[in-house]
């Protein structure tokens, strides 16, 4: 009895498919990064240097999801640098929910488990500390 998944797409295709996900989120994560930091060098980069030796928290525009996207639409440097770093976040919990994906359509219910649990631990990693 063959599987759904296989009659689609086989073995092969998904393991293309994920490789492909992962090499354009990195190569997007890096261009939208480069992007923002040219922009950070082109305004900042001849300012004076910062005081290291006292820590001061950053605002919300570079913390919190709504503040890097507005300030990414913006044009803001250091935003775009995050949204950048954001990308490059979610581009293994893309490839995690779409093995998930893949695993469901093929039925197999021991890997859809065990993708349920690393994508259990992923989210509660970067959503427990977040401030909302």
């Amino acid at each position: 009895m063959k599987h759904i998944f296989s009659a689609l797409w086989g073995d092969k295709d998904v393991e293309l498919v994920v490789g492909q996900l992962l090499r354009y989120g990195v190569v997007t994560a890096s261009v939208v990064a480069l992007t923002g930091g040219i922009m950070y060098l082109l305004l900042h980069g001849s300012g004076p240097v910062p005081q290291y030796g006292n820590f001061i928290g950053e605002g919300a525009g570079y913390t919190t999801f709504n503040g890097i996207f507005k300030g990414a639409l913006a044009l803001n440097a250091t935003e775009v640098i995050q949204l950048g770093v954001l990308i490059l976040i979610a581009t293994p919990i893309l490839r995690v929910i779409f093995s998930l994906l893949a695993f469901i359509l093929e039925k197999d219910k021991l890997y859809i488990f065990i993708t349920l649990i690393v994508l259990c631990v992923i989210m509660t990693s970067i959503f427990g500390g977040l401030k909302v």
